[in-house]
């Protein structure tokens, strides 16, 4: 298991009681990895988790956002910080994380976790009835769940995607995106724009 938790409260004192009640629940002796949660406080909290991280308390520290906001603040983090990982939102309909955050995390060496890459379900809506194209067939894609998280993880500067479900159904389903190649930089251009020209 792979323990990872998010701290998301003001004030540094507050970090470290949230920090280490997570920790209790969790009945780890350390975690791997905790987060700071949309970016709340955060100037505040790296330090205590600098100093976790220095005293083995912690393997990596992180910074997230979601629904496309705060980019601004992840970006002077990752330049003006040490962080290991970043938790960003970024699907094959919201690709703003492209410009500017995906770029500067490769070229940092931060780890990108992706959320929401099926846009909390919205995707397979904007897909409803519409067949595969041609080119699935190539990337070894059955269904729009694999097109989906492959479009993602093909991406050089992400490391995972995180799909959130509670069905064993839909992990199996996902997990079919591992077969098979993943598309290269045009095929991904052509997944995008095939995406915007026949979702609704």
């Amino acid at each position: 298991v792979f323990s990872a938790s998010k701290v998301w409260t003001m004030g540094a004192d507050n970090g470290r009681q949230q920090i280490e009640m997570s920790r209790a629940r969790w009945g780890v002796a350390h975690f791997d990895l905790v987060q700071v949660h949309n970016m709340m406080d955060w100037r505040a909290h790296l330090p205590t988790l600098q100093s976790m991280q220095r005293q083995e308390q912690l393997r990596y520290i992180g910074i997230t956002t979601s629904h496309g906001r705060r980019h601004d603040a992840i970006a002077t983090a990752l330049r003006q910080e040490r962080i290991d990982t970043v938790q960003l939102t970024y699907n094959i309909a919201e690709r703003s994380a492209e410009d500017t955050l995906l770029p500067l995390a490769q070229d940092r060496g931060v780890a990108v976790i992706v959320n929401r890459p099926f846009a909390t379900g919205a995707l397979f809506r904007r897909v409803a009835g519409v067949s595969l194209p041609g080119w699935a067939r190539e990337i070894e894609c059955q269904d729009w769940a694999a097109v989906f998280l492959k479009f993602i993880i093909s991406h050089p500067a992400v490391t995972v995607a995180i799909p959130a479900t509670s069905q064993v159904a839909h992990l199996r389903q996902n997990m079919r995106a591992l077969n098979g190649p993943l598309p290269d930089a045009a095929l991904r251009r052509r997944m995008a724009s095939d995406f915007d020209r026949v979702a609704r």
